[in-house]
């Protein structure tokens, strides 16, 4: 009898240890996360911090940009899929432009120098600001790079994506919001 009390008592010891883990996977979820916000249809409002321009001349928010479309993009220089879709974003830009938007870029965890010879190399041709302390990349939850959010003109984010954008993500998210214009 004994014998066949130490295997039953392990397997009830796993199972248990099997829903606790359950337990506590779904404990974790965050119902209130952007992901799962834009993922049921929601449009959360985009936080804004002012942060410093890359180029020195002064300070911008994403308040400051309310009533037009923008693409805000968190990269760093030393971030391969972030130089891979430099020049999508770059084409992003003129399409914004053109609808009186615009691609923020927020540099995260970049130096000075090294996130202006990313600029230089890749020929970047949108604001960039830096996000040094992490506070604007802290609300929107930035958990890796590249990480790229639409934000609707009034400054709701419609789309993210936690991962380097390709084109046809631009056409399912940055087209609509364009043809609104």
């Amino acid at each position: 009898m004994r014998r066949l009390a130490v295997p039953g008592l392990v397997a009830l010891a796993a199972v248990a240890l099997v829903g606790l883990l359950i337990f506590g996977v779904l404990q974790t979820e965050d119902d209130s996360s952007l992901d799962q916000a834009v993922a049921r249809g929601e449009k959360p409002a985009a936080q804004s911090v002012t942060l410093n321009r890359l180029d020195g001349s002064g300070t911008d928010a994403i308040a400051n940009h309310r009533g037009r479309p923008i693409v805000v993009n968190f990269f760093a220089s030393w971030c391969p899929p972030c130089e891979e879709e430099a020049p999508l974003l770059n084409r992003v830009q003129e399409q914004l432009e053109a609808a009186g938007g615009t691609v923020i870029g927020i540099a995260v965890d970049d130096a000075r120098a090294d996130t202006q010879g990313f600029v230089d190399d890749h020929g970047v041709r949108f604001p960039v600001l830096r996000d040094v302390d992490r506070a604007l990349s802290k609300n929107f939850e930035v958990k890796g790079l590249p990480e790229t959010f639409v934000i609707d003109e009034q400054g709701r984010i419609t789309a993210l994506q936690r991962q380097q954008i390709t084109q046809r993500w631009v056409d399912d998210h940055v087209t609509p919001l364009l043809a609104q214009q």
